[in-house]
């Protein structure tokens, strides 16, 4: 697992030296207003975070991705994240405090992280399962060209009633590739 530079952030690999700064970066109540809490405490954090650094599930059948999103001036803004299935398809999700949304920074960070599962994790579908009421989540995901997902996309994901699943096929060349070749 690398680090990656955004347009906006670097993704720096998760690890338990980011528990206390994430932990105020993720005790914005904002961040819940559709779903989850606020964790408990840094030290419950950095547990977590210790378990995640291990980046694959207990009995292996998963490959856990996170990194944190520090700006230019060194401030963690959030998270990104993506747990890896044996079917080549990738579930995401991203977090960032409240201050930094609609700034582009969760759009640029998703970016890169769907530029870096396709290229160097073999990738080939993405999907999201997010509240069907968080409409800043959903119109995200609509910029980076994430559809709503079939039925059979939302039992596979085990969608809940007031939820959706959101897809996207990997393909073509990804950005970084672009960049490069153009340049």
């Amino acid at each position: 697992m690398r680090t990656i530079a955004a347009s906006c952030c670097t993704l720096e690999p998760l690890n338990v030296t980011h528990a206390e700064e994430m932990f105020r970066v993720l005790s914005d109540e904002a961040i819940y207003e559709f779903e989850n809490q606020a964790p408990p405490s840094a030290s419950w954090l950095a547990e977590r975070y210790a378990r995640l650094e291990r980046r694959t599930s207990p009995d292996g059948s998963q490959t856990w991705l996170n990194w944190v999103l520090r700006l230019p001036d060194g401030e963690l803004a959030g998270y990104v994240q993506a747990t890896l299935l044996a079917s080549g398809k990738a579930l995401i999700a991203y977090e960032l405090a409240s201050r930094h949304w609609r700034k582009g920074i969760g759009s640029g960070a998703v970016s890169a992280m769907l530029d870096e599962l396709q290229s160097n994790y073999g990738v080939s579908r993405f999907a999201a399962v997010l509240k069907a009421a968080n409409t800043r989540s959903s119109g995200l995901l609509h910029r980076l060209g994430f559809q709503t997902g079939t039925a059979s996309e939302a039992a596979e994901f085990a969608v809940e009633a007031d939820e959706l699943v959101m897809v996207k096929q990997a393909g073509g060349e990804s950005a970084a590739q672009r960049t490069t070749s153009s340049a």
